[in-house]
């Protein structure tokens, strides 16, 4: 018997924002869903409506996301970042502007040495964004 190949999922811990960005990055990748929303009820231990489990796609790839009803001393860092292909400047430039509205910029867009085209962002929510102009052969 073949064991099944293994799974290895982004998942992301918010603080009652979690519906909120996965309706927000969803709406900016063409090929992106919601899959699944559970929800807190009235019993918790989570505040009730809020995101006990999520999962989506964006751009075929699946993502976890929760709200977390514990406050914790840490929140996202650079040092983790999802990375993006883009396939023209102007998607790159449309993700770019999406994402740092409300967030931070850590490299602007421009040719960086090691690419014709990339910029790096923290989004409103606090999660790094990599953009990077695919290379043409």
């Amino acid at each position: 018997m073949t064991p099944a190949p293994q799974k290895i999922t982004t998942f992301l811990m918010f603080e009652g924002r979690a519906e909120e960005a996965l309706t927000f990055y969803t709406s900016l990748f063409e090929d992106a869903e919601v899959i699944d929303i559970a929800r807190y009820d009235a019993a918790g231990p989570g505040p009730e409506g809020s995101v006990k489990l999520a999962t989506f796609t964006l751009a075929g790839q699946q993502f976890k996301c929760i709200d977390s009803y514990v406050k914790h001393g840490f929140g996202f860092t650079p040092s983790v970042s999802l990375f993006v292909e883009c396939e023209s400047a102007t998607e790159l430039d449309r993700l770019y502007g999406a994402l740092a509205k409300g967030g931070g910029e850590l490299m602007p867009v421009g040719s960086h040495g090691f690419s014709e085209r990339f910029g790096w962002v923290n989004d409103r929510f606090g999660v790094s964004w990599q953009l990077n102009l695919a290379a043409r052969d």
